[in-house]
């Protein structure tokens, strides 16, 4: 495979620079690792696993590459049982060594991370937040666009963002995140000055992302104008935006003019987990391969980007697409 190379492939001793979002309930060791060999960043998102779980998914990715791949943590502690510092703890007990922070700061844990060799990400919305990051010794910043899928931290579009944070912080690497499912995205914000993209609704659509097969069809389907930002899926991790596909949930929401209080089947269960467990309506619960039920009611996580996500395929071949395409697109941008 042609290799490209940037400040974050530089950094992060990467092929491509390209990064497997951490989509939630969606990564797996499979998924992750097949990316990592790949010779792109492989993500898992490990805050709402447990300690067990954590040390378990780290040890099967690790046993099935010897590529590159990170953990990221959800630092709102809103979103979790588990402290964020137990997850960094058992990461670094683990040998984890690059780490992507978001919806809050990296800032308690930079020292006790790069005290162990260790490199840090975090998320931003803006510029300041970018500055505050660098001040507190981020090593590369994620840059989310509002058009990103699952919960949005940034009220901004990428196109404008990108360049406001990188102009910011001359000096730090940035990947840019929300929109892009393509190499000519990929080539687009590379031009802007990223120095990689980061990709989650195009990795749903892999053969090895952990979801359940209506949810991915759903997102093969979907276009452009087929999803939703609100704060509509919000049991579990309340007031805090997101973008998910149009589902049947969301119109009966909208038909009721968009209610906060009492929506139309507040409480319903809609599926069950496979050992039993009733997922309800509004939970913010990634519809899972071992889901029954109503699983198209949940909220199906996917970005603006869904309606450039036509095919399911091996998740390094997606790499090897996105790759040519990136090449393909700085050519002709060139001509």
């Amino acid at each position: 495979m042609p290799q490209l190379t940037t400040a974050l492939t530089d950094a992060l001793s990467l092929d491509i620079p390209i990064v497997q979002a951490p989509v939630g309930s969606a990564t797996c060791p499979a998924l992750a690792a097949t990316v990592a060999d790949a010779g792109a960043l492989g993500m898992l998102a490990v805050t709402w696993r447990d300690a067990e779980a954590t040390r378990k998914v780290i040890t099967e990715t690790k046993q099935r590459t010897e590529g590159v791949f990170g953990v990221n943590i959800v630092a709102d502690s809103d979103a979790k049982n588990v402290p964020t510092e137990t997850h960094v703890e058992v990461c670094l007990d683990e040998g984890i060594d690059i780490f992507s922070f978001s919806f809050g700061e990296a800032a308690p844990y930079t020292e006790q991370i790069h005290s162990r060799d260790g490199i840090v990400l975090q998320s931003v919305a803006s510029a300041k937040e970018a500055k505050d990051a660098v001040d507190a010794d981020v090593d590369i910043l994620v840059a989310q666009g509002w058009e990103a899928g699952g919960h949005v931290q940034s009220e901004v579009a990428t196109l404008p963002l990108v360049p406001r944070i990188v102009d910011a912080v001359p000096d730090t690497p940035v990947i840019a995140a929300g929109g892009i499912a393509d190499g000519r995205g990929i080539a687009a914000v590379l031009t802007l000055g990223a120095a990689g993209a980061w990709l989650g609704t195009r990795f749903l659509a892999t053969e090895e992302a952990y979801v359940h097969r209506l949810y991915r069809q759903r997102v093969i389907d979907a276009e452009e104008t087929d999803t939703v930002y609100s704060t509509l899926f919000n049991e579990g991790w309340p007031d805090v935006p997101h973008r998910v596909i149009e589902n049947g949930t969301v119109k009966e929401w909208r038909a009721a003019e968009h209610p906060s209080m009492e929506r139309p089947g507040e409480g319903d269960i809609v599926a069950k987990t496979d050992d039993g467990t009733p997922v309800r309506r509004y939970e913010d619960s990634l519809a899972v391969p071992d889901m029954s039920g109503d699983v198209e009611e949940l909220p199906l996580y996917a970005g603006q980007s869904a309606g450039l996500t036509r095919e399911v395929e091996p998740a390094d071949e997606l790499v090897m697409t996105l790759t040519k395409e990136t090449f393909e697109a700085l050519e002709q941008a060139n001509r």
